[in-house]
């Protein structure tokens, strides 16, 4: 998730409203740092934050994808007579989850980068993202 800029002026002719808008913001955002000048009359006040909405359906689209490779790991451990571990490590769940790769090249960037194996499972696993993304955009 990326860091958003804002800008505010808080004049010192009208501060109340100018520090409510500030304020009303402040409450919806994650905020990373705030900066301050004062000049000409005003301070200007510069926000690097992170969009709350945006984190929540983030943690919704990570939690839908874990339960479903899960889901598609028990059925394929069921199915070839193997444990949910050989089909799919405990440790790449989640860092599938979090990157939802779309693609079989996406998926052995995140795999390769842990030294981990998805054997022949990667269009099984791909699939599995690409529907729950399907499901949560519908």
């Amino acid at each position: 998730m990326s860091t958003e800029i804002r800008t505010f002026m808080i004049p010192d002719a009208n501060a109340d409203e100018a520090q409510g808008h500030l304020s009303a913001f402040l409450r919806t955002v994650e905020v990373q740092r705030i900066d301050t000048a004062y000049a000409d009359g005003a301070w200007r006040v510069l926000v690097l934050y992170q969009d709350l909405r945006r984190k929540e359906e983030a943690i919704q689209i990570e939690a839908a994808i874990n339960a479903a490779l899960n889901g598609w790991r028990d059925r394929a451990a069921a199915r070839e007579g193997l444990s949910r571990e050989s089909v799919l490590p405990d440790e790449l769940v989640p860092e599938i989850a979090r990157f939802a790769p779309t693609t079989e090249r996406e998926l052995s960037v995140i795999v390769g980068a842990r030294d981990l194996g998805i054997g022949q499972y990667g269009a099984e696993i791909v699939q599995v993202v690409r529907a729950t993304l399907d499901e949560l955009i519908d």
